[in-house]
């Protein structure tokens, strides 16, 4: 069994890194440089980097930012937001990425996923989903442009397409625990993880040690991943793995 895998995000805006609760209500964790190289030296896995406004202000990522991070970092590195094409891509890989999170473009373009995936390679493109229980289905659906616009598409069913067309992992975000500290959602992450036979990285509600094990005990995640919890020094990554060493769950 491969060892689950602790990711800090750093979601940022307007070259600062910001937490919200459900996607709203955003206020500062730091600076993106500064938090990434700190991480590195605490034991993350890996790390996301996701610029939250350049879907909606129609802008490619921060070139600049990633470089500066790239340089302090020795830990994988996703990237995302405002990609929209293989050149941007291209141009972060470049910067320092080593891998590349799409999400509103995926949506709009699936075919952006095999183009990605056929010139970089599957293990290179994570494709991130943003999904929140819509009761009148029964069942969740996606949303894009950093949670503001709904989809009409059902998570179980694009986690599967996006699988098909070459994705290497999916960054599944609950939009309902989003920055709660609730714990993960267990439901929606059960559910992808068990229908896919790719990697998924939960995201959304970590508030205590123990919502960890829960997520890759019963919900069967790959990697978890948390934001508030860490930038504001509520626990630390080596507080989580040192209880997940002790619940049986292997950790690097």
């Amino acid at each position: 069994m491969l060892a689950k895998r602790i990711i800090p995000c750093l979601d940022v805006k307007d070259g600062r890194v910001v937490k919200g609760v459900n996607f709203v209500n955003l206020r500062d964790a730091g600076d993106p440089v500064e938090l990434a190289a700190t991480y590195d030296k605490e034991g993350a896995d890996e790390l996301v980097f996701l610029d939250i406004s350049a879907s909606v202000e129609g802008r490619a990522t921060m070139i600049e930012v990633v470089k500066q991070t790239a340089g302090e970092i020795t830990i994988p590195f996703t990237v995302g937001g405002g990609i929209s094409h293989v050149d941007d891509m291209k141009r972060l890989l470049r910067a320092g990425a080593d891998k590349i999170g799409i999400n509103t473009a995926a949506v709009k373009n699936p075919s952006l996923v095999q183009e990605g995936s056929r010139k970089f390679g599957s293990q290179c493109i994570v494709v991130a989903i943003d999904a929140k229980f819509n009761a009148e289905w029964g069942e969740w659906e996606v949303y894009t442009h950093g949670g503001r616009q709904t989809t009409g598409i059902k998570a179980l069913e694009w986690a599967r397409e996006v699988e098909r067309l070459g994705a290497g992992e999916i960054l599944l975000t609950s939009m309902d625990a989003d920055g709660t500290k609730d714990g993960f959602d267990l439901k929606l992450t059960q559910a992808v993880s068990d229908s896919l036979g790719i990697p998924v990285i939960a995201s959304g509600g970590a508030g205590r040690v123990e919502h960890f094990s829960d997520v890759f005990q019963q919900a069967h995640a790959d990697a978890a991943l948390a934001a508030t919890i860490f930038h504001y020094k509520e626990m630390t990554i080596r507080e989580v793995k040192d209880d997940l060493r002790r619940k049986g769950v292997e950790v690097r």
